[in-house]
């Protein structure tokens, strides 16, 4: 059950994408998940233009490289997102911004959506990670209270913004892998029970599991695992480190930048966090994940081009195959 490491190229959008796909390939890499923005894949011209994806094949090929997910977080941020404001405006193109009126720019964003799953199916990929975005976010400190109304209401809103997407998704033959994440609809357990309650548990819509989410927030990756083994669809393996306990660094950040010592937790390198690795590796042997385990290196204080290989290495050593019989077997007596 050998499988490939790639690496997500998301925090690589600035650097052309043969670029990061020369990188990958000198470093060990089996392959990329590619992001949906920079120059590395755009799912509107892999559906309008002939050869684009073609193109984009014979690149990986040239560096021996394969793809196995390609992930649309930017976009798929704004189809539930409320207020859709200067931060969307920074991180979306023209094409899905227009004019910025926002229930605009949530019916473009959920076209994108619907174009990946068909570009995806066109690159011979299966699995499109990303973010829904959230209408109740604003909500989670609970102050002015949130009416329970109110918090339905966002499910429901997630519901119908998402339903006709993950329709295409299912004519394509490609799943949503969510990725569980603060500002998300599901950024937690219970909210990820109540998510998936809420389109009725269809197969197009699983989990990208990434455990530095968990770590800062007290969750149990392996828990997690466990209890949502049937809808783990893809693995970003990131870390984070908890800086609390001094009486000053909360959990919510504090407004402070990425790598500030005065932070509750921070994402760090693959292996030099909080993350249990060993055994979650286990775990995913024991639910049988048989995906990519998928590199999403950030480390603000850290040279990436540093980070990238090591975390390779570390995912290497660390990530073994369930044995083929268990180590009890042989002790029988039968011959």
């Amino acid at each position: 059950m050998t499988r490939p490491i790639t690496l997500f190229t998301g925090q690589w959008a600035d650097l052309p994408f043969e670029e990061v796909a020369r990188l990958a390939s000198g470093w060990g890499y089996d392959g990329l998940e590619i992001a949906c923005w920079g120059d590395h894949f755009d799912p509107w011209a892999a559906v309008e233009e002939d050869g684009y994806v073609q193109a984009k094949l014979d690149l990986l090929d040239k560096y021996g490289l394969k793809v196995y997910a390609i992930s649309n977080h930017l976009k798929g941020q704004a189809v539930c997102d409320d207020p859709i404001d200067q931060r969307h405006r920074d991180m979306l193109p023209d094409r899905i911004w227009g004019d910025g009126d926002a229930e605009g720019v949530r019916q473009r964003a959920a076209e994108e959506l619907k174009n990946t799953a068909r570009a995806a199916r066109m690159l011979g990929v299966d699995t499109v990670v990303g973010f829904t975005g959230s209408s109740i976010w604003k909500y989670v400190a609970m102050f002015p209270p949130a009416s329970q109304e109110l918090v339905d209401a966002g499910y429901e809103d997630f519901a119908n913004r998402w339903n006709p997407i993950l329709d295409v998704f299912d004519s394509e033959g490609v799943r949503f892998a969510h990725e569980v994440h603060p500002s998300e609809i599901a950024y937690d357990y219970w909210t990820t029970v109540r998510t998936l309650e809420a389109i009725g548990h269809r197969e197009a819509f699983g989990l990208n599991w990434d455990p530095s989410h968990f770590v800062w927030q007290d969750l149990d990756p392996l828990g997690f695992l466990w209890d949502f083994k049937d809808r783990i669809y893809h693995v970003d393996c990131k870390d984070a480190k908890k800086q609390v306990g001094n009486g000053r660094n909360g959990r919510l950040g504090s407004h402070l930048a990425w790598a500030d010592p005065r932070r509750g937790w921070d994402f760090v390198s693959t292996g030099r966090g909080d993350v249990p690795w060993e055994a979650c590796f286990r775990m995913l042997n024991t639910i049988g994940y048989e995906g990519p385990i998928s590199i999403e290196w950030e480390d603000a204080g850290m040279d990436r081009l540093l980070g990238a290989p090591e975390a390779l290495a570390f995912v290497k050593a660390n990530l073994f195959d369930a044995p083929e019989a268990a180590f009890d077997a042989a002790f029988s007596t039968k011959e």
